[in-house]
């Protein structure tokens, strides 16, 4: 089913975006005959043909392993995004909030995974609306204590239709989730007891259980991973129920299809891997186990930011114009790709680049960046060119993209 795509009038609110495109929709922008030398920095870009590079690399995987995708859209909140990969077999979308999921009922979106605990009574109650309100419509969340069960069960008493929940199992030293089996058994009966809520499976997030993929590391997200199986398989389900059984972030799905997917006659083995769509040349570039860890090629960066020179006030030292407000620095600061040289710091609206000793810029010149986790890049855009081809000397712009944050 087609989603409705926002296709807002471009307007100076555009970052990134000239003058000549004011006015335009965001349609529009396709048959605009922009390149990349139009668009005004600091911009960030998606790169179309690492995008299906991506798409077809994971979802191929996914159907090889027998499990399913519900990628968490909060990594873009692009509803135009979310489409490519609905077309290309998504189980469902994920999201982290109830105002992510809104967005994603009202965008189209039939099946939506809050991945995470709802202790909000008032979008509870939303939820018991929307579901009221489209027969087709499923809609699961996460509970990792009694407490939140409650919670849940006093909003959606009498509800028309029950809400889907699954029982969130953590472990010591993990972020939510009950933090013992046996915790997660009496989740499970709450939820059963409930008339507005219905026991729908077990979920849980091993990337807190794994810094790195070192030997240790993988060995305690499958630990870990292992019970989520053993709670699975104490747990009694409605018949009406063919129960989801989720894992799987985007550092650690190979090993979330290897403890889960055995159980996938049974279940609806479901990972929620998101960044691999965008990918990035940080982070990822370093977790991600899609090339020889999987048998399959490796996924390549999708984003770019492009930033210009403003100032050399010294020997060695430009100033560009992205910053923190630009691009993403939580993780790995950016790394410039087009000049020989580091980005050793971030303001507000600057990056500070030591260039090596051979390198030079002048005012004026744009430089390439490649970027650390595209979840905090692309929260900082209201619409994202899409381009041919960063290697060119001056990129079509072959659309764009609105985010929804």
């Amino acid at each position: 089913m087609p989603l409705q795509i926002p296709d807002p009038v471009l307007g100076a609110w555009a970052k990134g975006f000239p003058a000549r495109a004011g006015g335009m929709r965001l349609s529009d922008v396709a048959n605009a005959g922009l390149r990349l030398s139009d668009l005004v920095t600091p911009v960030l870009t998606v790169y179309e043909a690492a995008l299906a590079h991506n798409e077809e690399t994971v979802f191929s995987w996914a159907a090889g392993q027998g499990v399913r995708l519900a990628p968490h859209g909060k990594t873009t909140m692009a509803p135009a995004l979310w489409q490519r990969l609905l077309d290309a077999g998504a189980w469902g979308i994920s999201v982290a909030t109830p105002w992510q999921a809104e967005v994603a009922v009202q965008t189209g979106v039939s099946t939506v995974l809050i991945a995470n605990a709802v202790t909000d009574a008032a979008a509870a109650r939303r939820f018991g609306e929307l579901l009221a309100a489209d027969p087709d419509l499923r809609i699961l969340c996460w509970a990792d204590s009694e407490r939140t069960v409650e919670i849940l069960a006093g909003a959606l008493e009498g509800a028309a239709r029950p809400l889907d929940v699954l029982v969130e199992l953590g472990g010591a030293r993990g972020r939510t989730g009950a933090r013992t089996i046996e915790e997660g058994e009496r989740i499970a009966d709450a939820i059963a007891a409930a008339s507005g809520l219905r026991l729908a499976g077990v979920t849980g997030y091993e990337g807190p259980f794994g810094p790195d993929r070192g030997d240790a590391s993988v060995a305690a997200v499958d630990a870990y991973l292992g019970t989520l199986v053993e709670l699975h398989t104490r747990l009694a389900y409605p018949e009406d129920v063919r129960p989801v059984l989720s894992a799987g972030g985007s550092s650690f799905p190979d090993r979330a299809a290897a403890v889960l997917a055995p159980h996938a006659g049974g279940a609806d083995v479901v990972l929620r891997s998101g960044a691999f769509q965008i990918h990035d040349d940080g982070f990822y570039s370093r977790m991600s186990p899609f090339g020889p860890l999987t048998g399959t090629d490796s996924l390549r960066s999708a984003m770019h930011a492009w930033s210009r020179v403003v100032s050399q006030p010294e020997a060695g030292l430009a100033l560009l114009d992205a910053g923190r407000r630009d691009v993403p620095f939580d993780i790995d600061l950016p790394v410039p790709q087009s000049v020989a040289g580091s980005i050793t710091a971030l303001n507000d609206q600057h990056a500070f680049l030591s260039l090596d000793a051979d390198a030079t810029v002048a005012q004026g010149d744009v430089v390439r960046l490649g970027l650390s986790h595209p979840c905090t890049a692309f929260d900082k855009w209201k619409v994202v060119a899409v381009i041919d081809d960063p290697d060119a000397d001056d990129p079509r712009v072959l659309g764009a993209v609105a985010t929804c944050f």
